[in-house]
């Protein structure tokens, strides 16, 4: 028996807004989406082109306040392979939340506040 990553899941309050930032910030599209008949939902899967693991987003119809996400501990990371021009883009889109120098990484939060690390490629 062996298991494979497939996809990480976030709950989002702005599916157009969350979908253009990922567009923009990471480079991600849209590889997949399921909305059922009645419109309560909406699971928009996206990729970076290069692997099979996504990030699904999920947006319910009825949700209205932002989600309570704790300490916000918790985080996807991006390898990217020109840092320094990944840092420049995000600086200038003001979505740098934390640096650690001494690591060399940086986070960046998305619309609904969860928190995105890069990481150069070694």
């Amino acid at each position: 028996m062996k298991f494979r990553f497939n996809h990480n899941n976030f709950n989002i309050l702005d599916l157009e807004k969350s979908l253009k930032f990922y567009q923009e910030a990471l480079g991600l599209v849209e590889v997949k989406r399921f909305e059922p008949p009645n419109g309560e939902f909406i699971l928009l899967y996206l990729g970076d082109g290069a692997t099979e693991h996504s990030l699904e987003l999920t947006w319910l119809k009825e949700r209205t306040k932002p989600y309570d996400l704790g300490e916000n501990e918790f985080h996807v990371a991006f390898m990217v392979d020109d840092f320094e021009a990944a840092y420049e883009h995000h600086k200038k889109m003001g979505c740098i939340c934390y640096e650690n120098k001494e690591m060399g990484i940086y986070f960046i939060n998305d619309p609904d506040n969860y928190w995105l690390e890069i990481i150069p490629r070694k």
